[in-house]
């Protein structure tokens, strides 16, 4: 099969990935073999391919946003059938016998393994999973709208959710790519008003379209505070704008699975009022299941932009330079 493979981590311009031919994997028991029909570009491939997240293996097929239907079922695999549209996401599989298996927190797995990571991914025409871990994908969206939501669309609405977020309330978004501009539709879906801050002009102009009451620069002042806001750049001195602007008793969740250094917090400028900080780490398989069908319900609208398999580096380098307007997505012929 044609795969994508990282041999060594490089920056996105040096065109890390490299088209080759390897074989196709054979799904094991309780598993599946997909064939790719099109795979999410999100930043997490990014910093695996930049080395901001260590490789685990080499070389490595990236990505983890796919859609593709069932070529073959492993032994004992009944779930989905030969021919059947499926999605497979960041959670490739968990342990279910550790504390945080035991206690409904999976993503927080003491062996878990991640989709493009630990394991190869979808940058492939084939990708193996086992299949309590794939997901069915609504009638509703085409195989390009549904790649973003496997990941993007999955950890934006954790990521809501941790904030405690409710109806009538004002939510930040800082920086709006690939994630944020579905996070943002949620928002509005459970009645809130969402205000987004990005340095990306074309993000700003998403924004506006997608329903945003106000949207900024990071020198622009928002016209009011925010009762939680959601951090999706990795960029540490956000973490202090976002603090500054919530309203008392308001939560700030960090998205990213990465982030740069987070400068030192002043106690009473940032965290006093019973503000609170935090992350969210990956996602869980519920997660993934309710995100699938709030999109369908609102229904959520997928700005993507496609390329073909072999540019995948194209893909990356303009996700990291700020081309591309939504999320990018690799088709597979």
């Amino acid at each position: 099969m044609k795969a994508m493979l990282l041999h060594d981590a490089r920056p996105a311009d040096h065109d890390s990935l490299v088209e080759s031919d390897v074989a196709t994997p054979k799904p094991g028991h309780g598993s599946l073999l997909v064939r790719v029909r099109a795979c999410g570009v999100c930043r997490t491939d990014l910093h695996i391919v930049e080395g901001e997240l260590p490789l685990h293996r080499r070389p490595l097929i990236p990505g983890h946003e796919i859609v593709g239907t069932v070529a073959q079922t492993g032994a004992g695999a009944t779930r989905f059938a030969v021919g059947q549209r499926i999605g497979v996401a960041w959670l490739h599989r968990a342990c279910a016998t550790c504390g945080f298996c035991a206690a409904g927190r999976e993503n927080l797995c003491e062996a878990a393994d991640f989709t493009g990571w630990t394991v190869d991914g979808g940058y492939a025409e084939y990708v193996t999973v086992p299949e309590s871990f794939a997901y069915a994908i609504p009638d509703r969206f085409s195989d390009e709208q549904a790649a973003p939501l496997l990941c993007a669309g999955i950890i934006g609405y954790r990521a809501l959710k941790l904030t405690g977020i409710g109806p009538g309330q004002r939510l930040g978004l800082y920086g709006f790519g690939g994630s944020a501009h579905l996070a943002l539709q949620i928002a509005r879906y459970w009645n809130c008003e969402p205000f987004v801050v990005t340095r990306s002009e074309k993000g700003r102009a998403l924004a506006r379209q997608l329903g945003a009451a106000w949207a900024g620069g990071p020198d622009d002042p928002p016209p009011e505070r925010f009762d939680a806001a959601v951090v999706f750049a990795p960029a540490g001195p956000i973490v202090a704008q976002a603090l500054s602007s919530l309203a008392k008793g308001g939560t700030v969740v960090l998205a990213g699975i990465y982030m740069t250094t987070i400068p030192p917090l002043d106690y009473a400028a940032h965290l006093y009022h019973e503000k609170t900080l935090r992350s969210a780490a990956n996602a869980t398989r519920r997660d993934g299941e309710e995100l699938l069908e709030a999109a369908a319900e609102v229904p959520v609208r997928t700005v993507t932009t496609a390329y073909p398999l072999h540019e995948a580096n194209r893909a990356l380098l303009d996700l990291k330079t700020g081309r591309l307007r939504g999320a990018a997505v690799l088709t597979v012929a």
